[in-house]
């Protein structure tokens, strides 16, 4: 099989699995999930960010929780839905509760420290270390 072309259904003939198939390279599907392209992400769990597009924007807060699978941040206050939960053995009460859903982190740019804007984030070697600095004032991020 290896070196041929292998697509879903050829697959199911050959009682394959084709995460299989993918995971090895067999087949031109492997190519297109190669081509996936991913973000880079700079921020990281206790920055200070701004919220520039979507329905909160304008918001800023903490970053809580960040994602590198799905490229998305969990911000303190910011995309907040509404649960309904029934009442359980480990929540009595049970009723709506709020939660925090995460945002694309294209959506949301760090503050900087030193002039409380929203800024862009870069790296550079100090001192034989990788640091994060704020592209605006330059100001090395902890």
């Amino acid at each position: 099989l290896r070196g041929t072309l292998i697509d879903k259904y050829t697959a199911l003939i050959f009682n394959i699995s084709f995460s299989l198939i993918v995971r090895f390279g067999l087949g031109e599907t492997s190519m297109h999930a190669a081509q996936k392209c991913e973000v880079k992400i700079r921020l990281k769990k206790g920055d200070d960010v701004k919220v520039i597009a979507g329905k909160d924007k304008g918001k800023t807060g903490k970053i809580l929780r960040v994602n590198r699978k799905t490229d998305r941040v969990e911000v303190d206050g910011v995309n907040v839905m509404k649960r309904h939960t029934k009442p359980s053995p480990s929540n009595q009460d049970g009723g709506i509760v709020d939660k925090t859903v995460g945002i694309h982190i294209s959506n949301v740019m760090l503050i900087d420290p030193k002039s409380k804007k929203p800024t862009r984030v870069g790296f550079k070697i100090e001192g034989g270390k990788k640091v994060r600095f704020a592209k605006d004032s330059g100001t090395i991020l902890v």
